[in-house]
């Protein structure tokens, strides 16, 4: 019996999402919670990682396990097993081919600016920048980020070298809800730290600190240079695993 699972979570705290041997992960704490539920060893696999300090609002993962009690009642079960800072939002059934990872056809990626200052409750699920931050002119580079293209200028590696830098965003966007501002971006997957990147690239556009001529020419480059900083993690959510 296969299990598609959608979860939350507050990343600060957490080694991001992959289980690692020597610090506390988002999915050591999920396996070790359903393995109190289902009083054996669990294996969960997600749709992908997200990296230390990184947030979700719809992570997915899958397990397999033989429970009776009907979908709700497993939520709650796990539900009430979980730290404050993880959330289990839904279970369903699934073919027992359905991967988390393999399956998935679009991740929704938003990072979240605020004009000027935050207070102490909002700081740490977003990044600060002034408020005399040009906008449109984040809005007007934002395309230069969609299509098939070399990211090698926003790469960054674990230890190991990437098969291929090519990936495919297939649509990017940017709306304001008061001070907030979010910039979203949509594709079948993305490198490490690439989303990160890309923000730092276009907050400095927008404080023109770079020109959009040449943001293009970085792209086209594929080179990762100094100029091309990561933004921080905090600011980062995981929105959304389309199937």
């Amino acid at each position: 019996m296969r299990w598609k699972c959608v979860c939350a979570y507050d990343g600060s705290n957490y080694a991001g999402w992959q289980a690692q041997s020597d610090q506390m992960s988002v999915q050591q704490v999920l396996s070790d919670t359903l393995k109190i539920v289902f009083k054996n060893p669990v294996q969960i696999t997600g749709s992908g990682r997200t990296d230390a300090g990184v947030h979700a609002l719809g992570q997915v993962f899958h397990f397999d396990g033989d429970w009776s009690h009907g979908s709700e009642n497993l939520i709650k079960a796990v539900g009430s097993r979980l730290p404050p800072d993880v959330q289990a939002l839904s279970a369903s059934m699934v073919a027992d081919d359905f991967h988390a990872r393999f399956s998935a056809k679009l991740k929704r990626y938003q990072y979240r600016l605020y004009l000027g200052q935050p207070d102490p409750f909002i700081w740490p699920f977003c990044l600060s920048v002034s408020d005399r931050i040009d906008l449109n002119r984040i809005s007007e580079a934002l395309p230069l980020f969609e299509g098939e293209k070399d990211f090698a200028s926003f790469a960054a590696n674990r230890g190991q070298e990437y098969e291929s830098t090519v990936r495919n965003i297939t649509s990017t966007s940017l709306y304001q809800d008061d001070c907030y501002v979010y910039l979203v971006f949509e594709a079948p997957g993305f490198m490490y730290k690439m989303v990160r990147s890309m923000v730092g690239l276009l907050i400095k556009i927008g404080l023109g600190n770079v020109s959009i001529e040449e943001a293009c020419q970085l792209i086209d480059d594929a080179k990762r240079v100094p100029v091309i900083e990561v933004a921080p993690a905090r600011g980062l959510f995981l929105e959304k695993v389309f199937y």
